[in-house]
């Protein structure tokens, strides 16, 4: 017990350092804490915890989850939700498809590895990319597409890799169609009800009471409770979270008249509530990442698999983004060729596909180049990525130029 609070102290002091240094030197925070937790590392410091799929799954992605979701507009979401669906859902699939077909073919894995991993990459996580929106007051449709395709992205991809473990567990074994539909309809249905049903059941409770600090711990329960429940019935853990977000924020979070089910001092305590559980969140998780990070063994692996890893899941990003925008070029729904770049550039990896990698038996071919690779991927994607997309931001005319 004293060992785990010196390493929660050690992890959120050293984060809160990082963060006051990097707003003086202009350098985006979730990077920061990536480079810095991988310096720590390599200097032999034993300063905090190793990732673990349930420490991400139940301390990381439900705050992360709900504190994204909880800040959307329905009717925003429902005014481009045709466009943010082909992406999360045709897109993750054809994502997947192409770096499972590129990881078998460039090198030579076997062909349920390469699935396996094809799922667990394709889920986006521009916790970097939206954080910088913040910073720099960036609104609009630019943010709401980033923030909503990467929410629905997490949802599909989290199906996606269940399916996929489960084809590579049967071996290859046959399945018809309706038992995939099916399994596939209970994965999301399932997590989308339980989400509902927390979110609704939160509602009902907070009617009787006016007290901000009962609001907040309602809005707590149902965003850990509804992603606990989920994966204990083996359901979408992220779609249920994320729907009891949308609910709850949507049914009177967002609004700013009185009346609803929450208070007006309810409701600036809960937003200011989960911004700060946010922000905990993503202290915590990219500094591990960067610590995680300097201890993986790449030379195992090799520096040229690595970078054709790299480069197919960024191909993938792109001949997903590209081809899909242009079906929706003449219509209402048109994203401009500068939303699309900030799309396919602006799309991370991060949390969840780590969560997914770690969560890997040991029985599966490849594992370990599986979570090596998740790693390089993620790390590049956050440090590479994340520190040139105010170059292309203010190049594309998101930010003003200096």
């Amino acid at each position: 017990m004293d060992e785990s609070l010196r390493q929660a102290v050690a992890v959120l002091a050293v984060a809160m350092i990082v963060a006051i240094a990097a707003r003086q030197i202009r350098l985006p925070y979730t990077v920061g804490l990536v480079i810095v937790g991988a310096v720590v590392a390599l200097s032999g410091a034993d300063f905090a915890p190793h990732l673990t799929h349930d420490l991400i799954f139940d301390l990381i992605l439900p705050p992360l989850l709900f504190e994204a979701a909880l800040t959307l507009s329905w009717r925003e979401l429902v005014r481009d939700s045709l466009p943010l669906l082909a992406l999360a859902g045709l897109g993750t699939l054809a994502s997947a498809a192409f770096v499972a077909t590129s990881m078998t073919t460039l090198l030579g894995w076997p062909l349920f590895s390469g699935i396996v991993f094809g799922a667990l990459i394709a889920a986006t996580d521009p916790v970097a990319i939206i954080a910088m929106f913040k910073d720099n007051r960036i609104k609009g449709r630019m943010r709401l597409l980033v923030e909503s395709e990467s929410l629905l992205n997490d949802g599909a991809a989290a199906v996606l890799f269940v399916m996929a473990l489960a084809y590579a567990r049967s071996g290859g074994a046959d399945q018809t169609a309706v038992a995939t539909a099916l399994t596939l309809g209970k994965i999301v249905l399932g997590g989308v009800v339980v989400g509902a049903l927390f979110g609704g059941a939160a509602i009902l409770v907070s009617l009787r009471t006016s007290e901000h600090l009962i609001e907040a711990a309602l809005t707590t329960i149902a965003a850990f409770g509804s992603f606990l429940v989920a994966e204990y019935f083996h359901v979408s853990g992220v779609l249920a979270t994320v729907t009891a977000g949308l609910v709850m924020g949507n049914l009177g979070l967002l609004s700013e008249q009185e009346g609803g089910y929450i208070s007006l001092k309810g409701r600036e305590f809960v937003l200011s509530f989960w911004d700060f559980a946010a922000f905990l969140a993503n202290s915590v998780v990219f500094l591990l990442i960067g610590a995680d990070v300097a201890a993986i063994p790449f030379g195992a692996v090799g520096a040229t698999p690595l970078a054709l890893a790299i480069a197919t899941v960024l191909a993938a990003r792109a001949v997903t983004v590209y081809p899909l925008s242009s079906l929706f070029f003449a219509s209402r729904w048109k994203i401009s060729w500068r939303e699309q770049h900030v799309l396919w550039w602006g799309g991370l990896r991060g949390a969840l596909a780590l969560a997914l990698a770690l969560s890997l038996s040991d029985d599966l071919p490849l594992r370990d180049e599986i979570v090596a690779t998740t790693f390089a991927v993620v790390g590049f994607s956050i440090v590479v990525q994340g520190l040139t997309m105010p170059l292309l931001l203010r190049a594309l005319g998101f930010l003003p130029g200096r």
